[in-house]
């Protein structure tokens, strides 16, 4: 079943907007405004169960901000956006079906999928057939915009290799060269344990660890394999529900005094669902909501927060930003036509109101990789705002951290 947005009519401003979106309600069909426009369908495929349902859920938030903002603002190219939400259930042969129940039967005029990075990936197959705008929000695989790269993909989200050399050299600093990994046995974790331990063994680091299915619910065998070796850290590369649940038995056996935590991703969604004990370490915000004086974070934190009544997130930005970044490329290339919007969007900067952050922000030309800022730094249990459990310790350009586009391996063609 796809959910319809149903657009959003006279609010202007994003905070409006926001109170718009709490009206909207998830649920098929919406019936379009009576004025006999057609809306340009956007088409959003994400895990809304299973064990990352939870950042799944922010990402649609997220797009569902910028479809009601958008919409409030006259939307695009004088059409009003609808946005399709369908639930690809943590699995690859579901999230590709419902790509081509949405590209084939619905006519979506963009495709946005999907936190999982192996179904991010096999849909980037489909889109690519169809030659359908796609745009990745939260899957990080690094060859989606490296080595099989494509002409109508663009991410949002970072690279592994992007997250993991952000914070290398500070766990090593801080805790030691002997680390132990708990990774999911699929694209987004194998990518990330090689982009780990090509930066630790250049540093002269050793390391051990278990991959797992990514909905591992019981860690006890691995954690006293771990325990065993007595790393300096623990990298839990789990995700979503298995990642709190490896945090939860983690403090459970006590191991919070024997070795220290740290890694690429501990998500906001997550670090609120673990004990204040497992609150802690040393990791990577692919986006953070405390940014004082940033211009428009404070207006779209108002916004996440009166339409859902929870805090904005990482995920939150990956699916405002990706909607908005549909929007920019749309009208610059003054089409819809996939290959104009996929010309249209390489080097373009983010606008300060949809960056949310310092510096440059861009997709790259090369290879259609987003290069925002990585901020790495400390979490810990909440200081005031029950959301405040992250604190900033260094932002570094994702140029710096995810390397040349030749070096990921991207050729990037076009259909003749």
């Amino acid at each position: 079943m796809a959910y319809r947005i149903l657009p959003a009519i006279g609010r202007r401003t994003l905070i409006k907007g926001g109170a718009a979106l709490g009206a909207l309600q998830v649920a098929s069909p919406y019936i379009i405004s009576a004025r006999g426009e057609v809306p340009i369908k956007l088409g959003f495929i994400d895990p809304i169960t299973g064990v990352l349902s939870a950042l799944a859920a922010s990402e649609v938030e997220g797009a569902k901000l910028a479809v009601a903002n958008i919409n409030a603002s006259g939307g695009v190219l004088g059409r009003q956006l609808e946005l399709l939400v369908e639930d690809s259930a943590n699995d690859v042969g579901t999230g590709v079906q419902k790509a081509r129940k949405l590209i084939d039967r619905d006519k979506v005029d963009g495709i946005f999928a999907d936190v999982n990075s192996a179904i991010a990936y096999a849909i980037a197959g489909v889109t690519s057939e169809k030659g359908v705008f796609h745009i990745v929000p939260g899957g990080h695989t690094d060859p989606i915009t490296g080595k099989d790269c494509k002409w109508n993909v663009f991410r949002i989200c970072n690279t592994t290799t992007m997250d993991s050399a952000a914070i290398s050299a500070t766990l090593v600093k801080k805790f030691g060269k002997r680390w132990f990994f708990i990774t999911p046995d699929y694209a987004y974790g194998q990518t990330l344990q090689e982009g780990f331990v090509k930066q630790l063994t250049a540093m002269g680091g050793t390391y051990e660890g278990d991959k797992l299915p990514i909905n591992t619910v019981d860690f006890s065998a691995t954690l006293i394999k771990a325990k065993a070796y007595k790393p300096d850290v623990l990298l839990n590369n789990m995700g979503g529900l298995a990642q709190i649940n490896c945090m939860k038995q983690f403090t459970q056996f006590g191991m919070q005094k024997d070795m220290a935590l740290g890694g690429a991703l501990f998500e906001l969604e997550s670090i609120t669902s673990v004990p204040p004990e497992a609150q802690t370490g040393w990791w990577t915000m692919e986006w953070w909501w405390n940014q004082p004086g940033v211009p428009h974070v404070a207006e779209f934190v108002a916004g996440i927060k009166k339409a859902t009544n929870k805090p904005a997130s990482a995920r939150h930005w990956f699916g405002y930003v990706g909607v908005h970044s549909f929007k920019l490329a749309a009208e610059a290339a003054k089409s819809l036509e996939g290959i104009k919007m996929a010309r249209a969007l390489e080097g373009l900067v983010l606008p300060p109101e949809v960056a949310l952050q310092p510096g440059k922000v861009f997709f790259r030309t090369g290879d259609h990789q987003l290069m925002p800022s990585i901020f790495t730094g400390e979490a810990h249990p909440p200081k005031g705002d029950p959301a405040n459990v992250f604190t900033i310790a260094e932002a570094i350009a994702g140029e710096t951290a995810g390397g040349t586009v030749a070096e990921n391996g991207c050729k990037m063609t076009y259909p003749a």
